[in-house]
């Protein structure tokens, strides 16, 4: 943020803490929420952090059930429904996100 920001905060008379969480975080927020938001959906999507919420684990449980039962696209199908799940929900996320800190533009 350029240093305007913080002279117009103080001028108005908020000390270092207001001005940071009144003015400052406000406008970086708004700037740093789609970055922040897409990195978060990719490494969801690609990663092996993933785990987490146990996604590669989704597929290797969906070949060995095919292996058995000889039906792979109901269970891969199943699959990507559970990816495109987590990433609409996310994506949603962001967006509600974004026109929450958009208020501050």
């Amino acid at each position: 943020m350029p240093k305007a920001q913080w002279e117009a905060a103080w001028a108005i008379g908020m000390n270092s803490t207001q001005a940071m969480r009144r003015v400052i975080l406000p406008q970086s927020v708004f700037v740093s929420i789609p970055p922040l938001a897409n990195s978060f959906i990719s490494l969801i999507k690609d990663t092996s952090l993933a785990a987490v919420i146990t996604v590669p684990e989704m597929f290797l449980a969906a070949q060995r059930i095919v292996s058995v039962t000889y039906e792979p696209l109901i269970l891969y199908i199943e699959a990507a429904a559970i990816y495109l799940l987590f990433s609409t929900v996310l994506g949603k996320v962001q967006n509600r996100l974004e026109v929450y800190f958009r208020r501050y533009e």
